[in-house]
């Protein structure tokens, strides 16, 4: 993950089969952060993304189910706080 916005985001999305997993994961607190998977990192591109779920920004390992998500259609794990409408950081999918 890269920190946007002037807020820190760390660590790494992994997905494998029907999960993603952050590892090593770390960001700014926010009221409303969700985990995100996008085609970019604006706000647009979160608009039209897929929500995932609520996204702990204190748990340094996570986990969310991805079935029935068609993951190849995306470029980015987007961190966004909705509350705010602030995208918090973003890591592109290999």
């Amino acid at each position: 993950f890269s920190g946007l916005n002037k807020m820190t985001v760390a660590g790494t999305a992994t997905i494998a089969g029907d999960t993603l997993t952050l590892a090593g994961f770390s960001s700014d607190e926010g009221p409303d952060l969700h985990v995100y998977l996008t085609n970019g990192t604006d706000e647009a591109a979160v608009t039209a993304g897929k929500q995932i779920s609520a996204v702990s920004y204190d748990k340094a390992s996570q986990t969310f189910d991805l079935k029935g998500i068609d993951t190849s259609s995306y470029t980015d794990v987007v961190i966004h706080c909705d509350k705010a409408k602030a995208v918090f950081g973003a890591a592109a999918l290999a």
